[in-house]
């Protein structure tokens, strides 16, 4: 599907979100009972950290399951809730979140906008979140010590904050990598420039798992990025680029998977292949029970329904005030805003990746943890 002049050097950006190599096998025979969750990432799986700190999504984001926004871009649930609720646990509060939250079985440090890199423009004189992923690493070192003190006050502080032996049974998440290419195609860096820069990206990606590790992280999921060649907003900004036979942009879709396993014998680490499941949605939604995938249900503005009004905005196109909404049906749509997926495309992910069928080893998540 991509021409071979793309698919070596960022084929090694996916074949490296994962490098443990040489891991001594550490998975339990059986479904295992994770306590909490400590989530590292992006938009894709932001549960508010964006939303308490930066800018607040509004209406129709969040209008599928909760019914109002709920600091998620999408129309609902992201597939970090639908693995939350799967292991018994309840959705991950936001760490930035500072209103209403309970960190009882876990966090949630990613932000929307967020890259393994420091980016070069950051909000608000540019796109991307200035919480990347050192920083976020830095803010679990914080919150794992800081959580165990105002756990010895006792009363609701005690049941607001994980317990001490949390932290090496928890599953630790990371779905992100996904702005650092696209900040490259945006500063008109060429693919081979973006080609480049991956080395530099993995290795940042693979120190900050191995910091992780060291403040007692044992149990990883890790998922490589997604076909953004795919996404309206790819799409309508590189409208020059060569489509594949579904229309996806072919220089701009590849993955990368980080190897870990030698440098962290005790790990289990879990590598998911979200990008295959997700092109799938691409390349055969009707299969799937999707419709007009590389168009933005929530948008306005030219072939990809993207371009002219962010969802949610208020816009005046020819001297009228334009409401840019949700399509009528976003349950059998695959892109919410151009950008993000519905909750129906990352339920269909969920529901794909969790049985293992898809990992290396190939692991379902309810055995993905390390033997203890």
């Amino acid at each position: 599907m991509e021409s071979p002049k793309f698919t070596t050097s960022l084929r090694c950006l996916c074949m490296l979100l994962l490098c443990v190599a040489t891991l001594n096998p550490a998975f339990a025979l059986k479904n295992c009972t994770f306590p909490a969750i400590f989530n590292f990432g992006d938009s894709n799986s932001d549960t508010g950290g964006f939303s308490a700190s930066l800018i607040t999504p509004k209406l129709p984001y969040g209008e599928t399951y909760f019914h109002k926004p709920a600091g998620r871009f999408s129309d609902g649930r992201l597939i970090i809730d639908f693995m939350a609720k799967s292991l018994g646990l309840p959705y991950l509060s936001a760490y930035l979140d500072s209103l209403g939250t309970n960190f009882t079985h876990g966090a949630n440090f990613a932000t929307a906008a967020s890259t393994i890199r420091l980016p070069i423009n950051i909000i608000p004189r540019g796109g991307f979140s200035p919480f990347y992923l050192n920083i976020q690493y830095s803010q679990f070192g914080q919150f794992k010590n800081r959580s165990q003190i105002i756990r010895q006050k006792g009363a609701v502080f005690a049941n607001l904050m994980p317990k001490g032996d949390y932290f090496s049974k928890a599953l630790y998440t990371f779905d992100i990598g996904q702005n650092d290419h696209s900040e490259g195609f945006f500063n008109n860096m060429t693919i081979e420039e973006v080609n480049a820069s991956v080395p530099d990206i993995v290795n940042k990606f693979s120190t900050n798992v191995k910091n992780i590790y060291n403040l007692g992280a044992r149990s990883f999921w890790i998922h490589n990025t997604e076909p953004i060649g795919c996404l309206p907003y790819i799409l309508a900004n590189f409208q020059s680029a060569q489509r594949d036979s579904y229309g996806c942009a072919k220089p701009y879709n590849d993955e990368a998977i980080v190897q870990l396993r030698k440098d962290l014998p005790l790990a289990a680490i879990t590598h998911v292949d979200v990008y295959s499941v997700k092109y799938s949605l691409f390349s055969k939604p009707k299969e799937y029970g999707f419709e007009l995938p590389l168009i933005a249900c929530c948008g306005y503005g030219g072939i990809y329904n993207y371009g002219s009004g962010i969802c949610g905005q208020t816009i005046t196109i020819n001297g009228s005030q334009i409401f840019v909404g949700s399509c009528e049906r976003p349950s059998i749509r695959v892109n919410w805003d151009g950008v993000h997926y519905t909750e129906a495309a990352n339920k269909f992910i969920f529901d794909q990746i969790s049985t293992g069928l898809f990992s290396d080893p190939p692991t379902p998540l309810k055995m993905a943890r390390h033997n203890i």
